[in-house]
């Protein structure tokens, strides 16, 4: 099994990078981002949320069944229907059942693994775990439009543009459905208006993602 990160590692760099301040407002923030995805997601579906971190999407989508998984133990943060699995994402072929979800959801993730074809390995693992007909959702910074800042944060590994992230997911079986190429600033310390609803207003404003757009947003169907 290939291991990302020492949990530790992934544990201190998360405690420094994110106060329990922002993770507040981040949460704010991924309830009106949730309100836009939602059109991927099936209300009646099984969603799944992989590298979840405190879980803003899946707290904030709806869904059936709702799972999530990460490195570290972050269920305190999760309500009570979401069925956390603590795991690498390369190992959860082994861990959670097969053909089950409607939706593999990820975010920020991608880019903190080691090499393009682990990218493709996990692409692979989340084909698996959808069922035929199903998505897998992925929200990415994209360096072609973020240039050297995509290296300011030292576990970012892996470099991806909207063609590598089209060209991964195709390789592990998955038709591209949507592509949204300049979709939410690089990080939510960006300009992204911090309200709710200044936030609604930027999603509903689509000139603005030309103009602050820095991650691509990438819709697949397993095939």
């Amino acid at each position: 099994m290939t291991t990302i990160e020492p949990r530790s590692t992934v544990e201190r760099v998360y405690a420094h990078r994110f106060s329990d301040e922002d993770a507040i407002g981040k949460d704010r923030m991924w309830r009106e981002i949730c309100r836009f995805l939602q059109r991927y997601v099936p209300e009646r579906g099984v969603v799944l949320d992989l590298a979840c971190d405190r879980g803003d999407f899946i707290r904030n989508i709806r869904a059936r069944e709702r799972w999530a998984s990460d490195l570290r133990d972050v269920s305190p943060h999760l309500p009570e229907d979401v069925r956390f699995v603590r795991s690498d994402g390369l190992a959860l072929a082994d861990r959670l059942p097969a053909e089950h979800f409607d939706v593999v959801f990820m975010s920020n993730y991608l880019e903190h693994l080691p090499s393009g074809e682990v990218v493709v390995e996990q692409l692979r693992v989340a084909h698996d775990l959808v069922r035929p007909g199903g998505r897998v959702v992925v929200l990415q910074p994209n360096i072609r439009l973020v240039g050297q800042r995509y290296w300011d944060f030292v576990d970012h590994e892996t470099a991806l543009t909207e063609r590598s992230l089209v060209e991964a997911a195709s390789l592990a079986g998955f038709e591209t459905d949507d592509l949204i190429v300049r979709f939410l600033p690089f990080t939510t310390k960006s300009r992204l208006p911090q309200g709710p609803l200044l936030v609604r207003a930027y999603l509903a404003f689509r000139p603005a993602w030309l103009l602050l757009g820095r991650q691509t947003l990438y819709v697949g169907r397993r095939v």
